[in-house]
């Protein structure tokens, strides 16, 4: 077993060479990269200026300029060797300066990370919170009142996607009734409020995004929990432990719960990355500045180096999130070995 989570822990850095390579190819080759839009955008930006060219008879850059953006995102050379270039930089902990903010990619995904890891806490607490004895109350009273009812919120949550339950919510509570902010993560004033009024003011801004992050997830896990459990309640190691005086709480909670929590297990590590890179359209939806936007402006603008350093981030999070699974996994059934 301890050699197994050594060879995956050394798999990970070969695994995140393989990502990097793939995805620094396919950046590379992308039409519009960040090359041909600084210079649409310097031109652009020259002739909201007056027209005046700064260089070359068509051209708003000049040579030197054309020349220097080229050897900064490593344009100037073939793909492999710019590759291994930023390889190098990557190695030293240097993801390179935004395009966009004219900031480091390390500084600017800091100062998104508080945020996300927020929403990604919030998420996985309260869903597991929830979930895990909702699922064991669904399983023991299944057919009744209480999984009926239950039933239906869960299914009329899975059916509908977080972003666009989003624009709902945003439309009605935010705009018609005025009740949550409209957007963002704090208020304006947030500076000036007591400890309490900021604890208020990121609660009230954090329902609506919370209420879509969770809407997902609480009804597939609340459905793992409940029919995982149904399956060990009617195997024959649960009714004979019945059968032969056991309580039938004792056998829900010491026997069918521990094997019905494996498969929610194997799921933990995935979660991990909701930590880190949220969701996409949800933070654009509500402009919260987490690393979801962040990833998605970066996209559309272009931003070479900060697209890169996020997948970069989220594979490594994912990597480690599967290896913490099968230690979850390992550690709630000893039966289970891993070669």
């Amino acid at each position: 077993m301890r050699d197994y989570f050594i060879r995956r822990f050394l798999l990970i850095p070969p695994t995140l060479l393989g990502i990097s390579l793939i995805v620094f190819m396919i950046t590379r080759a992308a039409p519009g990269g960040p090359f041909e839009r600084a210079m649409a955008e310097m031109q652009q930006a020259s002739m909201s200026g007056g027209g005046r060219s700064l260089g070359g008879q068509s051209m708003a850059l000049s040579d030197a300029q054309i020349e220097q953006m080229k050897a900064y995102y490593g344009f100037d050379k073939p793909a492999l060797p710019a590759y291994l270039g930023w390889l190098g930089k990557i190695v030293r902990g240097d993801l390179g300066t935004s395009f966009r903010y004219n900031e480091p990619v390390t500084a600017i995904m800091a100062d998104r990370m508080p945020v996300s890891i927020f929403y990604g806490l919030v998420t996985l607490v309260i869903t597991y919170a929830i979930c895990i004895p909702l699922g064991i109350v669904k399983a023991i009273r299944h057919r009744t009142l209480v999984d009926n009812s239950t039933s239906l919120f869960i299914f009329f949550g899975y059916s509908i996607p977080g972003y666009a339950l989003g624009a709902v919510l945003l439309l009605v509570f935010g705009a018609r009734l005025e009740w949550f902010p409209m957007g963002g993560f704090t208020s304006f004033d947030f500076e000036d409020m007591s400890f309490w009024g900021k604890v208020l003011d990121i609660g009230h801004h954090a329902v609506l995004p919370l209420v879509c992050y969770l809407i997902g997830s609480f009804a597939v896990t609340t459905m793992l929990m409940k029919n995982h459990l149904m399956d060990n309640l009617s195997a024959d190691y649960v009714r004979t432990a019945i059968a032969k005086g056991v309580p039938f709480k004792r056998a829900v909670l010491g026997h069918a719960l521990r094997n019905s929590i494996i498969p929610i297990a194997t799921t933990f590590g995935q979660n991990i990355t909701l930590l880190l890179t949220g969701s996409f359209l949800i933070e654009s939806i509500f402009d919260i500045d987490g690393f979801g936007l962040l990833g998605i402006s970066s996209i559309t603008n272009r931003d070479y180096f900060v697209s890169m350093g996020i997948v970069m981030v989220s594979a490594l999070l994912l990597m480690i999130g599967n290896i913490l699974s099968d230690m979850l996994v390992a550690l709630i059934d000893p039966r289970i070995r891993f070669k």
